[in-house]
C-alpha cells in the first residue's frame, strides 16, 4: 500500500501531490489540536505553544502558495484563482499577538480555523485522486468538506454557546445541534449569541445546497445500474435468438 501510494501521488501527481499530502497533514493536526483544547476546556487564547506551532505551519502554507506561484504555466491567472489561499495563510493569530490587540476569546477561536480553509482545499484534492470516476470524487469531496463543515461548526457553536445557553452542557449537544440544522430539521436547541446565529444560518444554507447534490448522485448511480443491466440483457437475447439457417 505504502508503494501504491508513494507511486500514486509522487509519479501522477508530482511536487503538487506532496505539497497537497503534508499541507492535508499539517491541517489534521490543527483539527486534533484544537479539539483536543475544546474538549478538555484549555484556554487557548494562553497557549504559546499552538502559536508557534500554527506559525510555523501558516510559513509552510505561504512557501506552498509561492513555490505553486512560481510552478504555474499561467501565473496571474493562477493568482486570481488561489488568492484566497493566500489570505488563509496568513498567520493572523500572531500579527494580531505581536501588535498587542485585543479580542474576546471567542473570536480568537475563530481566528484559529482560518489556516484549515488551505488544508480544506487539499482535502478535498486529495479525496478526488482516490476516486476513479469524476462524478464520485466530486460528490466525495462535497461530502467530505459538508462533514468537515459540520463539525468545525459543532466545535465552534460549543465554544460560544456552553457558558450562556442552558441546553448546551456537553460536546454532544452542540454535535446535534450541527447535524439537525444542515439537515434543515432542526433541533430545540436555539443559538443565544450573535455567532451561533449566523452558523445556524450558514449550516442550513449549506444543507440545502448540499443535499440536492447527493439526491442526483444517487439517481445518476441507480440510472447507471439500469443502462448497465438493460445492455446485458440484451446481450444475453441477442446470444439466446436461434440462427435461422439461410436457403
Amino acid at each position: 500500500m505504502k508503494s501504491a501510494l508513494s507511486d500514486f501521488v509522487w509519479e501522477k501527481k508530482g511536487i503538487y501531490g506532496i505539497l497537497h499530502v503534508v499541507i492535508l497533514l499539517m491541517s489534521l493536526f490543527l483539527v486534533i489540536s484544537i479539539s483536543i483544547d475544546t474538549f478538555k476546556g484549555i484556554p487557548f487564547y494562553t497557549q504559546t505553544s499552538y502559536m508557534k506551532v500554527q506559525l510555523w505551519i501558516c510559513i509552510w502554507f505561504l512557501f506552498d502558495f509561492v513555490l505553486e506561484f512560481f510552478l504555474a504555466q499561467h501565473k496571474w491567472r493562477y493568482l486570481r484563482s488561489h488568492f484566497i489561499f493566500l489570505l488563509v495563510a496568513i498567520p493572523y493569530q500572531n500579527i494580531i499577538a505581536y501588535y498587542g490587540w485585543t479580542f474576546s476569546p471567542e473570536i480568537t477561536y475563530m481566528l484559529r480555523f482560518i489556516p484549515l480553509l488551505r488544508g480544506g482545499y487539499a482535502l478535498a484534492i486529495v479525496v478526488g485522486w482516490l476516486t476513479h470516476n469524476r462524478a464520485s470524487s466530486l460528490f466525495v469531496s462535497y461530502l467530505t468538506m459538508l462533514l468537515a463543515t459540520v463539525y468545525f461548526s459543532s466545535l465552534a457553536f460549543f465554544v460560544l454557546e456552553h457558558k450562556v445557553n442552558s441546553l448546551v452542557v456537553r460536546y454532544g449537544d452542540a454535535l446535534w445541534w450541527a447535524f439537525m440544522d444542515v439537515t434543515t430539521v432542526g433541533s430545540n436547541i436555539i443559538a443565544v449569541t450573535v455567532t451561533g446565529r449566523v452558523l445556524s444560518v450558514v449550516l442550513a444554507a449549506l444543507g440545502m445546497m448540499m443535499f440536492p447534490i447527493f439526491t442526483v448522485y444517487v439517481t445518476n448511480l441507480i440510472q447507471r445500474s439500469n443502462d448497465q443491466k438493460n445492455k446485458y440483457y440484451q446481450q444475453q437475447t441477442t446470444q439466446q435468438e436461434p440462427v435461422v439457417p439461410q436457403r
